[in-house]
């Protein structure tokens, strides 16, 4: 539970990520908890519609719009790490107060992995709290924002479609 608050807490002092960014105001459809099974076929939010270029959860964002922002809590040493993807595959790594830690830059591949994987997870289908996974003690606990939708779920619980997200994503640490 302190995870969960923790990736909360930490999600919300990210504040916006550029001007006009579709991923920037409240994300749609997560007022209310869903109902989750963690199978993914409990009802889904639908999505605001969209009002021009770069909005909505299918558009791709402008090169300076945040296309996925992911933070990661928890572990054996209970750390806390934010990632923030644009949509030219910038990206930046925040630690636990929300300090910059590294940047870099997704290759062409790599960016079109992650888009890929986004695409396929259809995050308006997605439980809003993944649950049901088996307990892994001293795991992590993911928060994934991406086209006005946010969705969270322990290690473990997450569904694979989030799995293959998390895997096209830079590190979460310094190698």
């Amino acid at each position: 539970m302190v995870s969960v608050l923790l990736g909360v807490v930490v999600l919300a002092g990210c504040g916006p990520s550029g001007s006009g960014g579709s991923d920037d105001g409240p994300p749609r459809g997560s007022a209310e908890p869903a109902a989750s099974t963690g199978t993914g076929a409990g009802p889904a939010a639908s999505p605001a519609p969209s009002t021009g270029p770069g909005t909505g959860p299918s558009a791709v964002p402008a090169p300076a719009d945040t296309l996925v922002r992911v933070t990661r809590s928890g572990g054996f040493a209970g750390e806390t790490h934010t990632l923030v993807v644009k949509g030219d595959g910038s990206w930046s790594r925040l630690d636990g107060k929300a300090q910059p830690e590294g940047t870099g830059k997704l290759s062409e591949q790599e960016l079109t992995a992650l888009r890929t994987a986004l695409r396929e997870a259809d995050f308006a289908r997605l439980p809003r709290v993944a649950t049901g996974g088996p307990k892994i003690y001293d795991g992590f606990f993911h928060t994934f924002a991406h086209g006005g939708y946010e969705v969270a779920g322990e290690q473990g619980s997450l569904p694979p479609a989030l799995e293959r997200v998390a895997d096209a994503l830079p590190p979460f640490t310094a190698r």
